[in-house]
């Protein structure tokens, strides 16, 4: 049914290989579709939902947590039982998660679905980047135009995103947003069906014994739970106060547990009676280290890049969600944050600052991410391509949950300090706010030094890696 690890995948016809190349890609599509689609409707969603500016973070990063905390658990179930299935019923999960979750009429309730949403992309997702590896599985040319023609799925489903939001939500109700999601991932649940080659696997479905002794649940669960404390003290410290005695004592047991988590994955892989949920001796190759966290510095940047640029518009400028998307269209170079950093002119042109922003924001993410893609699959070894792919995208929705946790605290510290009060009580966002616009600035500036920190790492990272005409 699917391909085990060591076996190789079927030669397919170009018209075949097109067709399960256009498929996986529109998991990426989808994936950053679903992301960026909210951010432009994220201050309608906490209007209608009631959900305090302090809070509102929490419709991004619980997608964020799901999936980066799931990606190793169902790369690894992938390798075991295929990663055809597991990419299937992953686009499955995603269409009927979309379609239900506009009508939860609650905060919790509607955070609670955009995890279980992120739990169903976390399996699609890295499973596409493993049905490529192992289809394409030498390097050069055909592989290259493979993993980049997969790339552009992610700036693609940005700029998609922009534009049905925005048209959405200004015309009809922004519940359609996520109808409209439903709709592509179902398309895209088919296309698998019909386009993904069946080929054998490693185990049976029913194999239940295979899925209990060959998954590392222990780490599984290790750092899921780290990874959610840590983000939901860093968020919460927000509002409570980070005075609060608990919120000290969530951040070091969460460090506790990765602490923890990296021990217990160190000792099965010396054992080997399992496969690991990561193998850290992978991150002896210093490169392949080093580009992970350059990543999650990067897409850190890049995420808050647009999640600031949204509140600039829509709450600061009080523009509509509509004239916002227009404002987004060139989007898709995290340094492009600076030009949110530096003090603009509130009143001034569009074309003189905002236009290249959003410009050099499509030029990084388009240069960044193919390379990303091609690197972390010509460094992992065949049998880990669904773990390579999995691996990448922790780094990437890691990056922008923590990096939106950590300046969103920068952001709401800096306006309370401007308005001579606390966190908790900074109340909602006014139009022309002064104070409320200091704190966007200090969010960007924040966001420049993780770009900053991303070129310093990228550049000793790349040195030495051959073109692929020459490898």
């Amino acid at each position: 049914m699917e391909e085990s690890a060591g076996v190789d995948a079927p030669t397919l016809s170009k018209s075949k290989s097109i067709a399960l190349v256009s498929t996986v890609t529109g998991a990426a599509f989808i994936n950053t579709l679903a992301s960026q689609s909210v951010v432009i409707i994220l201050p309608t969603i906490g209007h209608e939902l009631d959900i305090p500016d302090s809070r509102q973070q929490w419709i991004v990063t619980s997608y964020l947590i799901s999936f980066g905390c799931f990606l190793l658990i169902w790369g690894r179930i992938a390798d075991i039982y295929g990663k055809r299935a597991i990419f299937i019923w992953g686009s499955l999960w995603v269409t009927v998660v979309s379609a239900v979750n506009p009508f939860i009429p609650n905060e919790i309730g509607f955070n609670v679905l955009r995890g279980l949403h992120g739990f169903g992309a976390a399996a699609n997702v890295p499973t596409a980047i493993g049905i490529l590896g192992a289809t394409f599985s030498s390097p050069g040319r055909v592989k290259t135009y493979a993993f980049s023609a997969y790339a552009s799925g992610a700036p693609l489903g940005n700029i998609c995103g922009t534009l049905v939001a925005g048209v959405i939500a200004q015309y009809t109700n922004w519940k359609w947003v996520f109808i409209v999601q439903a709709i592509l991932a179902g398309l895209i649940t088919l296309a698998g069906i019909y386009c993904i080659p069946q080929t054998p696997c490693a185990a049976t479905v029913d194999d239940t014994e295979g899925l209990f002794n060959r998954v590392d649940w222990i780490g599984g669960m290790l750092i899921t739970v780290a990874i959610f404390t840590l983000l939901f003290s860093l968020a919460e410290g927000n509002i409570v106060g980070w005075k609060t005695p608990w919120i000290s004592v969530l951040i070091v047991v969460s460090l506790l547990i990765v602490a923890a988590f990296v021990a217990w994955q160190w000792y099965i892989e010396r054992k080997g009676a399992r496969p690991p949920l990561v193998k850290i001796s992978l991150f002896s190759n210093g490169s392949f280290s080093v580009a992970m966290v350059a990543m999650c510095f990067s897409y850190a940047s890049f995420n808050n890049f647009l999640v600031f640029a949204t509140y600039f518009f829509q709450e600061y400028q009080d523009l509509s969600p509509l004239q916002t998307m227009y404002r987004f269209i060139p989007s898709a170079l995290a340094a492009a944050s600076l030009l949110f950093a530096v003090p603009i002119p509130t009143d001034t042109n569009y074309f003189a600052w905002t236009f290249w922003a959003m410009m050099l924001c499509v030029a990084s993410m388009n240069i960044v991410w193919p390379c990303f893609t091609l690197f972390a699959s010509n460094t992992m070894p065949k049998e880990d391509q669904a773990m390579a792919g999995a691996l990448m995208y922790v780094a990437n929705q890691l990056g922008r949950a923590f990096g939106l946790a950590i300046s969103t605290t920068v952001q709401l510290a800096v306006t309370a300090n401007a308005l001579g009060t606390s966190t908790q009580d900074v109340g909602a966002i006014r139009a022309g706010d002064l104070a409320y616009l200091k704190g966007i600035r200090a969010a960007s500036w924040l966001d420049v030094a993780f770009a900053l920190a991303a070129m310093i790492m990228i550049v000793p990272a790349f040195w030495n890696i051959e073109r692929v005409d020459k490898a």
